[in-house]
């Protein structure tokens, strides 16, 4: 009898060990509380250019292949956010190649440009800009940025990265396929905490941006 107990106590043991490893390894568990922000089918509940974004094998894509971008265009959210954790997947091509997801940004009235923080996507002069904290027409100028090398491990070249914003009160966070690029203390009071949501394509030469899996929780 005794030997049952414990032969019990141990499957009973085990089992909740399995149950717990499956659940931290399980998706669906961590997007707990999360809502999507793009139907995989429509531009429900944004708004931008329809000529320079579209929606294509469930992604958001935004740009051209052939033809240079005449400007920064945007995909902008209906709907304001602030503190906030926002996941998505993000592709870039093409020779341009430079995008980015504004956030706590707004439009600027009568113009294609907004002004807000931008997750950046692509790469520049210095180096590779995937992950970066930019200042789009604000500041106009980089932030944060994560380290180069440890960029170059985490990036997925022409192909689809995950990439996570992270908002609350004066802290951003930034992850690219799970290597944190941003830990960022806002000083400045000025700034405002709340805005929309936006998905770039850059201006230039030909580039494409694809944008899917939107999802967001408020905090």
């Amino acid at each position: 009898m005794q030997l049952f107990h414990s032969c019990s106590r141990l499957v009973l043991f085990l089992g909740v060990v399995v149950s717990v490893c499956s659940l931290s390894a399980d998706d669906p568990a961590d997007e707990v509380g999360f809502v999507s922000l793009f139907d995989g089918k429509t531009l429900d509940g944004w708004e931008g250019k329809k000529e320079v974004f579209s929606v294509r094998e469930g992604a958001i894509v935004a740009g051209s292949l052939k033809n240079p971008v005449a400007n920064n265009e945007f995909l902008c959210t209906t709907k304001i956010y602030g503190d906030f954790e926002l996941r998505l997947q993000a592709k870039l091509v093409g020779p341009g190649n430079n995008a980015g997801i504004q956030f706590r940004s707004r439009r600027i009235p009568n113009h294609h440009e907004v002004i807000g923080y931008q997750c950046d996507m692509g790469s520049w002069k210095p180096g590779v800009i995937w992950g970066a904290l930019y200042d789009e027409s604000r500041r106009r100028k980089m932030l944060a940025e994560g380290n180069q090398a440890e960029i170059a491990k985490a990036l997925k070249k022409n192909d689809w990265n995950d990439l996570v914003i992270h908002c609350q009160e004066n802290r951003i966070q930034i992850w690219l396929n799970g290597y944190q690029t941003v830990n960022y203390l806002e000083k400045d009071t000025k700034i405002a905490t709340k805005g929309i949501i936006g998905l770039q394509i850059h201006g230039g030469k030909p580039s494409m941006a694809s944008y899917r899996k939107i999802r967001l929780k408020p905090l």
